[in-house]
């Protein structure tokens, strides 16, 4: 019994131990003789009074396909479990109104895509932040949490397999991996690529071994920073391979998927390709966000209901209601106003079949990229065709080989995005959403290796910014501080900023306050630009002044920040009003530019701050 479970423990005790000794909470230990204490058996067990197993997250997909309306999987992160089940109790009582179940996702703490072997002092630094703890998962379901409505974690990141041990034994039913996308773009962590792919693969599994859910791979983090509809597809693809080989069955299994909402034929499109070749038996619809929120709230919300409606009409399983994107963590009362409006849209949609040609040749788009970038990818001489792609496709090679490949292709290029934050990875590719809101490559800029004829590329004018040596005197460097692996807003700033002529040195994400400020002295830069998306800059912003100030260095550097203002929404009005009528000194920033700021405007600022200071 769990003998691939044991395994990876034995394999990884030293990680384990300093999960344990990093969170509190114990983990499997390993006897003199070789056995293992304190790993609970396969679900289905009863935990706190409830039978649980990821099954119970399969029959709520089942149901969906059958009454047409997809199962909501509402997302709330809090800091304690206390604080965590208060804030769901909302939601659950708003589900019990509307006499449906959810499929509830409680966000874990960013610091667990970090190793916590080799990234403890990345980890200390921003410990609760972001979701709930380890320690608080268990006495989540202590409190109740989960024993009506299922709920899910991330196990994304450096060591993903350790957040499923810590699942198994809390109680969780369903999990979060992404071994390729998620892992690859989303640049969590401080691994090399091979290392993160390994232990997803570790995770996947466990979680086959021990009968736990899996989100297996995300199509939306891909998109989300902008890559393709058809490279995400062909890295799901490759993510429901590695499942098949670690021993997941397809009814634990789910891929997630963006909607935009802005061209409903487009969002049918993408989610035919999807059903029609994923072997995972459960689609997962996320909502595309705005990367610049209106300010009324009301009108983001309008734009959540046309996504909606694109989820309902292409027959997902699992649909993400959203609260308001523009500030922190939403609370349990406007989570359960975004179940109630959402479930409404489901309600008064009438299911018709779209039957626009539209929706086929923008399908077979997709596929065919897809295909020409697995042809690549596993070196077939002969391209492939979607019939191929099933599970004794994927059975012809081992484990080993596969994760190889995969490995081999990222650091070709072959799998490749604009914005993907993985260090050790060839980039190269660039894309332009066109009119019709699909992504497509710009002519010379399509995945290297991979026949250009095989994908979707823009027919529009694109003027593709010159690569061009610095024109000005001053250095930017730009980094996320803390635990925090969200690169896209850095990414335009990043952009903006070597557009105007200055030499920005990106650290990309995850990084120690003291290091970005170590790292402005050597470069002996005048601008040095922070972000943390977590609602940290009151914690970490301050220590990168301190270490300038240490340095020597404080009045020589203009120090401006950006990110959310804090961590919760409720939070969100006291801090701006504290800007305004004291300033961002107790940021220990000279300039804070917050969610939906235009990259130029800070640009600009800087330049005319740089002048009056003579820097």
């Amino acid at each position: 019994m769990q003998e691939k479970t044991k395994r990876i423990i034995r394999e990884d005790y030293d990680s384990i131990r300093a999960y344990q000794d990093t969170f509190g909470v114990p983990m499997p230990t390993i006897n003199p003789d070789g056995s293992i204490d304190g790993l609970p058996a396969p679900y289905p067990r009863v935990v706190n009074g409830v039978e649980r197993s990821g099954y119970r997250i399969y029959e709520l997909a089942q149901q969906a396909a059958v009454s047409g309306i997809p199962v909501q999987n509402p997302i709330l992160g809090r800091n304690t479990a206390e604080e965590t089940y208060q804030e769901s109790l909302e939601m659950y009582n708003m589900a019990k109104t509307l006499g449906v179940k959810l499929f509830h996702f409680v966000h874990s703490e960013a610091t667990r895509h970090i190793d916590p072997l080799k990234g403890r002092d990345l980890i200390e630094q921003s410990r609760g932040k972001g979701g709930i703890t380890p320690a608080g998962e268990r006495e989540l379901v202590e409190l109740g949490g989960g024993s009506v409505h299922p709920m899910r974690i991330n196990a994304t990141g450096d060591t993903p397999h350790l957040s499923i041990l810590n699942a198994l034994i809390a109680g969780f039913d369903g999990t979060d991996i992404g071994p390729v996308i998620h892992v690859h773009f989303g640049g969590r962590g401080i691994h090399d690529y091979k290392t993160k792919v390994v232990n997803g693969f570790k995770a996947l599994e466990i979680c086959a071994e021990n009968n736990i859910f899996v989100q297996i791979e995300s199509h939306k983090h891909l998109n989300n920073i902008g890559g393709t509809d058809g490279m995400a597809l062909a890295m799901c693809l490759l993510a429901e391979g590695l499942g098949i080989l670690a021993g997941l069955p397809p009814e634990l299994s789910a891929v997630q998927m963006n909607v935009a909402g802005i061209n409903i034929l487009a969002d049918l499109a993408v989610m035919r390709a999807f059903k029609e070749t994923m072997w995972s038996k459960s689609l997962i619809v996320v909502p595309e966000t705005f990367q610049n929120p209106p300010g009324d709230l009301i009108a983001e919300a309008a734009h959540f209901a046309r996504m909606a409606v694109s989820a309902k009409l292409g027959g997902a399983h699992f649909y993400r209601p959203k609260a308001a994107e523009s500030v922190g963590i939403p609370t349990g009362g406007s989570m359960a106003k975004a179940i109630w409006a959402t479930q409404n849209v489901f309600e008064n949609t009438v299911a018709v079949e779209i039957r626009d040609p539209y929706i086929e040749e923008r399908k077979q788009e997709i596929l065919q990229e897809a295909m020409a970038v697995l042809q690549s990818v596993l070196s077939h001489d002969k391209p492939l065709t979607p019939g191929e792609i099933n599970e004794e496709f994927w059975r012809q090679y081992e484990a080993a080989e596969l994760i190889e490949k995969i490995v081999q292709a990222g650091k070709a290029g072959i799998m490749d995005c604009p914005r993907a934050g993985g260090w050790d990875l060839k980039r190269h590719v660039k894309t332009h959403r066109d009119k019709d809101g699909i992504k497509r490559y710009i002519p010379g800029f399509t995945p290297l290796g991979v026949d250009a004829k095989c994908v979707a590329v823009t027919s529009e004018q694109v003027e593709v910014p010159v690569e061009k040596k610095p024109t000005r005197k001053q250095k930017m460097v730009l980094a996320t501080v803390g635990a925090d692996a969200h690169v896209m807003g850095v990414n335009l700033i990043r952009e903006e900023f070597e557009k105007a002529g200055y030499e920005v040195i990106y650290m990309r994400g995850m990084n120690l306050p003291e290091t970005v400020a170590e790292v402005v002295a050597e470069a002996k830069a005048e601008i040095v630009g922070v972000a943390n998306l977590l609602g940290l800059g009151r914690e970490l912003f301050p220590r990168v002044e301190d270490r300038l100030k240490q340095l020597g260095l404080r009045d020589k550097v203009l120090l401006i920040a950006g990110g959310r203002i804090s961590e919760k929404e409720e939070e969100h009005t006291f801090y701006e009003e504290k800007m305004a009528k004291e300033g961002t000194a107790f940021l220990g920033v000279d300039k804070f530019f917050g969610p939906g700021t235009d990259p130029v405007e800070c640009v600009k600022w800087t330049e005319q701050e740089l002048e009056r200071r003579g820097l």
